[in-house]
């Protein structure tokens, strides 16, 4: 997946998701089931779905974040991230002027506490894209 998202096809659920998540190669299947373990214990009521190759994560109406496998790291991407304190680091190509988030090229690089944290922040403003069953 050298620099783009994965062909996965949108669909909205807990099984594509866990799908996507098995396809990745085992570096970045180990982040994204880290960060997907960790948005489960953290965020009531989570919703899981597939888009634009990556899954997203919303609580409530519309997704809140991303997590995607690109070259060789993993990107988690906060919709509306401009917003969190402190702000994530990494402004991505292509996904919106108030997008933010990080960059993890291995599992030690998730920093549990603060991702937590964000995902609280982030799940507490309105989300995008609104849900299509």
């Amino acid at each position: 997946m050298p620099g783009r998202a994965s062909p996965a096809k949108a669909a909205v659920g807990d099984k594509p998701v866990f799908a996507y998540i098995a396809s990745l190669p085992d570096g970045q299947r180990a982040i994204a089931e880290a960060v997907d373990a960790l948005a489960a214990r953290t965020l009531p009521g989570l919703t899981r779905s597939i888009k634009w190759g990556m899954s997203y994560y919303g609580v409530g109406d519309g997704w809140c974040f991303c997590c995607g496998a690109f070259d060789d790291i993993v990107k988690l991407m906060f919709v509306n991230g401009t917003t969190l304190d402190p702000v994530p680091p990494v402004t991505p190509v292509a996904m919106g002027k108030a997008t933010r988030g990080v960059e993890l090229a291995t599992l030690a690089d998730l920093d549990e506490e603060q991702v937590a944290d964000w995902m609280r922040q982030i799940t507490s403003r309105p989300g995008v894209g609104g849900r299509k069953a």
